[in-house]
């Protein structure tokens, strides 16, 4: 189904099943499978291919050379149908991939709305991107792996499988995250230590001082106490009953996870 506002080029192929919503743009060269959802006010520029089961959401662009819901790059893939989800208001830049899921992996993609995808970044089979989130050029996404709102890579970063880079994280650019990196956390290097909060990125989001102070602290309390990590963290939930932001970092340790937590000192567990 083809809205009658939408706007295809001559030499575009969209093919029959596609549903294409109201005021989508569709340069010249781009190639729209069956199975796609192109939700209103979607643009694509030229050269750009969206397959499989995929849907972008509202108001998304996407630039050219970009292949939206390709196949999962895993060997176990037999050719399931899975999905790839991406929201809103998105930004898709030159050459950027995303593959639909696994059935092993939950079978879906799902990437969340307002963020901005640089050149060439890659995000993998079932990973789960959420919202305002910032990947710079050429950075990569194995698969499995968790990114949550407003957390910014900085280009040429890589993220291990089954990871997860928290909320307002600040990775720097060629860094390796090995491990998880906590919410507020900042990591470089490589391979990635965490080292200290994203101050800067707290302050731009609005975060006044005193927050600022008291998730600072509480990062000393965690990752420079006698006890373990995990140990540190839940020792002082009490004394934080009231600071959503350190909160959101001890939810975060206390959470189930495939891998370990990145820290400043690598032997601290």
């Amino acid at each position: 189904m083809i809205a009658a506002s939408a706007k295809i080029h001559p030499l575009s192929v969209v093919e029959d099943g596609a549903v294409i919503g109201e005021n989508v743009v569709i340069g010249p060269f781009c190639h729209v499978g069956a199975k796609v959802v192109l939700d209103d006010e979607v643009e694509l520029l030229t050269h750009v291919v969206v397959t499989g089961r995929t849907t972008i959401g509202r108001g998304t662009r996407i630039f050219p050379s970009a292949v939206i819901g390709g196949d999962p790059q895993s060997i176990h893939h037999a050719g399931e149908e899975t999905t790839l989800t991406v929201g809103e208001r998105n930004v898709i830049r030159e050459g950027v991939t995303m593959n639909t899921g696994t059935t092993g992996g939950g079978g879906k993609t799902v990437v969340g709305d307002g963020n901005l995808f640089l050149a060439y970044s890659h995000i993998a089979h079932d990973c789960i991107v959420g919202n305002g989130v910032i990947l710079s050029n050429n950075v990569m996404l194995a698969g499995h792996v968790t990114v949550e709102d407003r957390a910014i890579l900085g280009g040429g970063s890589a993220v291990h499988q089954f990871a997860r880079v928290g909320r307002h994280a600040f990775v720097g650019g060629l860094s390796a995250v090995a491990y998880d990196v906590i919410p507020y956390g900042m990591l470089n290097g490589n391979p990635g230590i965490l080292g200290g909060i994203n101050v800067v990125g707290m302050s731009r989001s609005g975060m006044d001082k005193a927050t600022i102070h008291r998730v600072r602290r509480a990062f000393k309390q965690i990752f420079e106490g006698d006890g373990s990590i995990r140990a540190n963290a839940a020792a002082i939930r009490d004394e934080y009953f009231d600071s959503e932001q350190v909160l959101h970092i001890l939810d975060f340790i206390a959470a189930d996870s495939d891998r370990a937590l990145s820290s400043p000192n690598r032997n601290k567990g």
